[in-house]
């Protein structure tokens, strides 16, 4: 935790996911970012911390991320929130329709997002950036407070050492490329980096780092970017 900030990064499921509370110390509000697999502890964390959550954040709509059926099993997520805790679910206008035939919800429980826009949070600012690639929709939250690095919550679009596929139905490699390098590379290099997957040795790195070391990153030309990922 830092300054208003209230930050928790929660392993969660069996493919190694990541989930994340994000929320105001003074205000103690807090977004679930990508809440599936076990809904209940997430719930549980906030209310032992003493935050009242006001909604849901969905970085794109694969089950792994936000609940439905997935290799034939059914994985909890934003079905099970809104049955125990109902709240607005923002999630980029690209990606709406699909999350609605993954996890079963309505219209009404969404709140549609374009790119660029800022949710408030007490004295935090949410950035919503659209990165389009691993799927239309795809959008990083990138979080903002005063005097501090920017946290970007980064889903399957950047891992640490790599990018999310772009060989699965929805998925663009080009749209993947101008999605890192157009947008993400030009964030500060302090920014912190926080997947959507436990993939690497650590759980979270700087962008600064991964600037330099990130294959994805380091292919600056789109033909090269291409060739690096199959496409």
């Amino acid at each position: 935790m830092n300054g208003d900030l209230y930050f928790v990064q929660q392993p969660v499921g069996e493919m190694a996911n990541f989930a994340y509370l994000v929320g105001s110390l003074e205000t103690r509000e807090c977004l679930l970012v990508d809440p599936a697999w076990q809904v209940g502890d997430l719930l549980r964390r906030a209310e032992a911390d003493d935050m009242r959550i006001t909604g849901a954040l969905v970085t794109h709509y694969h089950p792994d991320h936000v609940g439905g059926a997935l290799f034939g099993a059914e994985i909890e997520g934003l079905a099970q929130l809104m049955a125990q805790h109902p709240c607005p679910v923002h999630v980029n206008e690209h990606e709406a329709d699909g999350l609605k035939r993954v996890t079963g919800l309505s219209e009404g429980d969404l709140q549609r997002h374009g790119g660029g826009d800022v949710l408030p949070l007490g004295q935090l600012r949410i950035r919503l950036i659209h990165t389009p690639g691993h799927t239309p929709g795809s959008q990083c939250f990138l979080v903002e407070q005063a005097n501090a690095p920017g946290r970007l919550v980064s889903g399957d679009t950047l891992f640490l050492g790599s990018c999310g596929r772009v060989d699965l139905p929805g998925s663009d490699p080009e749209a993947m490329f101008h999605s890192l390098h157009g947008k993400l590379a030009r964030l500060p290099d302090a920014t912190l980096l926080f997947p959507g997957h436990f993939y690497a040795a650590e759980p979270s790195g700087t962008l600064g780092e991964q600037k330099r070391a990130n294959p994805t990153l380091r292919a600056a030309r789109l033909e090269d970017f291409l060739m690096l990922m199959g496409a």
